[in-house]
């Protein structure tokens, strides 16, 4: 792949290339060190560096930020002709990625952990008048250990570019499904901004982001994709609960995201949530942040008492498991689950249950 950097490029003197990370719809991003301060940072280079006054406007706005949820900004800065943002490193991938690579969907207790400090991140930026208008687990990094224990919002130095691409996208469909910017956004996108892209409000981040908890909890994308999610979008065709949200085992909790998820899809901006009263909300949830380790299930008796034994990969002996206390669907003997441990005789008990993907390895680090 042909990239704009190479590693051992120096930039401005300061910041030496050590590798290509990834490309995004608008960016390509590198590890980078910064030999000033010896320290690791990202650089991030737009992909269509024709627009320099919207990027240094929207660099001089993710700077505003400072919050442990929101990836720091360091440093902005052209040199021949080009733009660079310098941002903090953060050792882990994007969710979308996670998702893909080793969840199938994560279990209430999971995703109201990720989503309380993503709505907090939100909080802290719309305190300080930046709207992101990009929200989606692509931007979302975490780290890799089981409990997800950093997550971090990215990409406000480039969120504001795209209002420019979406006014035009929305004129023109063949230009909306040529943009991978436009087709990643899609399915989180709030329906004003599909009428309108400018003069959106804090709001649109919310519909957003409830958006993304819906995507966490099912493993689905609420409104579905490509066009036929536009449509749905546009007429606020909300999705009907999921039927693993009724599950006994996990209620009252799933119950309250799904209150919570509802509120975000709220058709009138004006009457959705805003991000601090979600993190108030998200305060009166009672959700586990019990350590968790992964296994595999020894056996599975689904029609002998819907039991089962998880075999840990650590030294730990084995635990005991009911089929209700696993999220989404039953695993077969030899299936990847994580879960958390507690006391029990003789075995200790697994919940909840979560399912991994088959080739999820063993690179999660329990904490």
């Amino acid at each position: 792949m042909n990239t704009i950097l190479k590693p051992s490029d120096l930039i401005a003197d300061r910041y030496r290339i050590l590798a290509y990370i990834g490309a995004g719809g608008m960016q390509e991003v590198y590890r980078a060190a910064d030999e000033s301060l010896t320290w690791i940072v990202a650089l991030k280079v737009p992909k269509n560096d024709s627009d320099t006054k919207r990027f240094q406007r929207s660099a001089a706005m993710s700077a505003k930020v400072t919050h442990p949820n929101v990836a720091k900004t360091f440093d902005y800065l052209t040199e021949n002709g080009r733009q660079y943002l310098i941002e903090e490193f953060i050792k882990g991938e994007d969710l979308k990625s996670r998702l893909g690579s080793y969840f199938y969907y994560l279990d209430p207790h999971l995703a109201a952990h990720v989503f309380h400090h993503l709505v907090k991140a939100l909080a802290a930026v719309h305190q300080v008048g930046v709207i992101h208008r990009d929200i989606k687990p692509s931007n979302i990094m975490v780290s890799h250990d089981l409990d997800l224990t950093t997550i971090k919002i990215t990409d406000f130095g480039i969120a504001k570019m795209m209002e420019a691409e979406l006014e035009h996208a929305m004129k023109d469909t063949d230009s909306m499904f040529g943009s991978d910017t436009i087709v990643g956004a899609l399915p989180y996108m709030a329906p004003e901004v599909i009428r309108n892209a400018k003069d959106l409000s804090p709001a649109a981040d919310i519909w957003s982001i409830g958006a993304v908890l819906f995507e966490l909890l099912t493993g689905t994308r609420p409104f579905g994709e490509g066009l036929s999610a536009v449509s749905r979008i546009a007429k606020a065709e909300l999705p009907s609960k999921p039927t693993r949200l009724f599950a006994p085992d996990f209620n009252p909790l799933a119950g309250e995201l799904w209150s919570i998820i509802t509120k975000c899809f709220t058709p009138d901006p004006g009457l959705r949530p805003t991000a601090q009263q979600l993190v108030e909300a998200c305060g009166r949830l009672c959700y586990s942040r019990a350590p968790r380790c992964v296994g595999r299930v020894r056996n599975y008796r689904a029609h002998q008492g819907d039991y089962g034994f998880i075999s840990c990969d650590g030294n730990e002996d084995d635990a005991f498991f009911h089929g209700t206390t696993v999220w989404g669907d039953r695993p077969e003997a030899g299936a990847r689950v994580a879960f958390s441990r507690f006391a029990g005789m003789p075995l200790a008990r697994a919940f909840p249950v979560l399912p991994l993907r088959p080739d999820s390895g063993d690179g999660a680090i329990s904490s």
